[in-house]
């Protein structure tokens, strides 16, 4: 396990004091420097010199004692008297939820391991939002709404329970570990190769759009169905999270939704790799935000970036801006650094730089499809590494269906499958003004895959200093404006790279592996301006292969 350097916290000291002072440190001046957009400087929480413990008002840290009522009191105490710290020192601390006030630092101690209890009808269902739409679910094991200056610290680890809550496909568990999946109780599905806690999960499934029940009258039928995230912040402004693991959430983990001025760094988010929705953190319709020096670990995207999905997330209209991600580890994940696929109010000015991804499903993953609507624009990514990507260590796929790249390809889906092209309109998404640099992959399946719409092309993405060994090179199709400079694939299938139906293609500097094999594919009756230019001296006379419908004006060669 990678262990991060702490910032410490300041404001636990004295007690009883009327001053105030911020939660941390100010993140260095370096986590702003190179930005490409007009970034703010992200307000961080303070709070009054005034500090408490979870003991002084009756918490018991033994594993049986239900702690929530205890909990409740400290806070409301803290927040009455304007604010302060409550620290849980070391421990193990059983709760129901806890719902944070204004002012409120929540300090874990080393040692301090807060569990969320298993019993369901602690967490009342509320209207809320998830996956982009206004629905129910049950509350959530950490929340806040409508709030300024919280805050979650410490070194300490918040367990949300997942597992009871949660359904598991069979493939993704071992033999031993299904038989005593069955053992525990629970149901299975017609195909018997998904496990759900409950008869009343398993009819909530059934009348599901993903995971967001429709045509429902009575929620209380399916309640076990509507798995709450782990921590929801609602409206928010001002937020730390500084220090803490997040681990085995019941849905996504973190998850603030339409805040302003948050800040996340130095924190642990674990979910089993099996986990259904188990995201990292997912920050949607969110204002000024910085995540850094943080690792994820969890079974669906690690860091995601939302704003709505479909006609919910046009009529919200907050788009995700002003959000710098640097200095973070993702290991197992769907995606390492994720845009969408509830992207329906928009996401701009976005910078990533300096992660690593390894073994996760897809490193940069940008994804929607027909009805979501909304731009993505203004997105700078630069300095990644990655090492044994199992599908695309690039994606943008403007098809996407619901399922990971990996599950899609196990089954045999066709993430290109066409329809009647459509007018554009208001459903239709935009991705445009993408910038990726410096960046290096030591395996995977596929380097780069870019594919755009055909009403609606993936627009003005460049791609420079690119050092990437895959089975597969770039595949890119209904994309314009595209600009490639100096990228190396290694890769052991040809073509390295293939291009359908794009428009103002320039690649410069390209190194492919020496084959006998066509190496560059262009097909596409729309393809157009498309120009090469090589670096490699092992590129044969025939290293360009022209499709039937490409018209042979369309590529020029230097």
């Amino acid at each position: 396990m990678r262990i991060l350097k702490k910032i410490p916290l300041l404001g636990l000291i004295l007690a009883f004091s009327c001053s105030e002072k911020p939660a941390a440190q100010k993140p260095l001046i370096e986590i702003y420097e190179g930005i490409e957009f007009n970034m703010p400087i992200v307000q961080e929480p303070t709070f009054p010199d005034y500090s408490v413990s979870i003991v002084d008002f009756g918490g018991v840290g033994d594993g049986q004692f239900l702690n929530t009522d205890a909990f409740a009191d400290a806070i409301n105490t803290v927040s009455v008297k304007g604010g302060g710290t409550i620290v849980i020192p070391r421990g193990i601390w059983l709760t129901g939820p806890i719902v944070l006030q204004n002012n409120i630092n929540l300090h874990a101690d080393y040692g301090a391991l807060i569990i969320f209890s298993t019993n369901k009808d602690l967490y009342p269902l509320i209207e809320t939002s998830f996956e982009g739409l206004k629905t129910v679910r049950c509350m959530s094991p950490i929340s806040g709404k409508n709030l300024r200056n919280i805050a979650i610290s410490g070194e300490g680890i918040f367990d949300g329970s997942g597992d009871a809550w949660r359904h598991v496909k069979k493939s993704k568990t071992t033999e031993g570990q299904w038989k005593q999946l069955l053992s525990s109780g629970g149901v299975l599905n017609k195909k018997g190769d998904e496990w759900y806690p409950s008869e009343s999960y398993k009819s909530g499934a059934e009348i599901s759009d993903m995971n967001v029940p429709v045509n429902i009258e009575n929620y209380e039928d399916v309640k076990d169905f509507l798995r709450p995230v782990m921590v929801s912040l609602i409206n928010c402004e001002n937020i730390l999270l500084d220090g803490p693991v997040f681990q085995n959430s019941p849905a996504w983990c973190i998850h603030p939704l339409m805040c302003e001025n948050l800040t996340v760094r130095n924190i642990e988010v674990r979910n089993p790799w099996y986990s259904q929705n188990g995201d990292g953190i997912d920050i949607e319709s969110c204002k000024n935000s910085l995540v850094y020096n943080c690792t994820f670990d969890v079974g669906d995207d690690a860091i995601c970036i939302k704003s709505g999905k479909d006609e919910d997330g046009r009529e919200r209209a907050m788009p995700t801006e002003n959000t710098i991600i640097k200095n973070c580890v993702v290991f197992h994940g769907h995606g390492g650094v994720t845009v969408g696929s509830e992207m329906s109010g928009g996401v701009k000015n976005m910078h990533v730089s300096g992660c690593t991804f390894i073994g996760t499903d897809v490193g940069l993953r940008f994804k929607s499809n027909r009805g979501r609507g909304g731009v993505v624009e203004n997105i700078y990514i630069s300095d990644i590494d990655m090492l044994d990507i199992p599908t695309n260590a690039i994606s943008f796929n403007l098809y996407y269906g619901g399922m990971s790249v990996s599950e899609m390809m196990e089954e045999g889906k066709d993430a290109n499958a066409k329809e009647n092209i459509p007018e554009v309109s208001d459903e239709t998404p935009q991705f445009k003004d993408i910038s990726i640099r410096n960046i290096k992959v030591k395996g995977a399946y596929q380097a780069i895959y870019l594919q755009g719409l055909p009403e609606m092309n993936l627009e003005n993405v460049v791609l420079e200093n690119l050092v990437m060994e895959a089975e597969n090179g770039l595949f890119c199709m209904d994309a314009e404006d595209i600009s490639i400079k100096n990228l190396k694939l290694i890769t052991s299938k040809f073509p390295a790279l293939s291009f359908y139906n794009v428009k103002n293609v320039s690649v410069e500097g390209l190194e492919i592996s020496e084959s006998d094999q066509s190496q560059i594919f262009v097909d596409g009756s729309k393809t157009e301006n498309v120009t090469f230019g090589l670096n490699s001296e092992a590129a044969g006379e025939n290293f360009l292969l022209m499709g039937d419908s490409v018209s042979a004006e369309a590529v020029k060669i230097n």
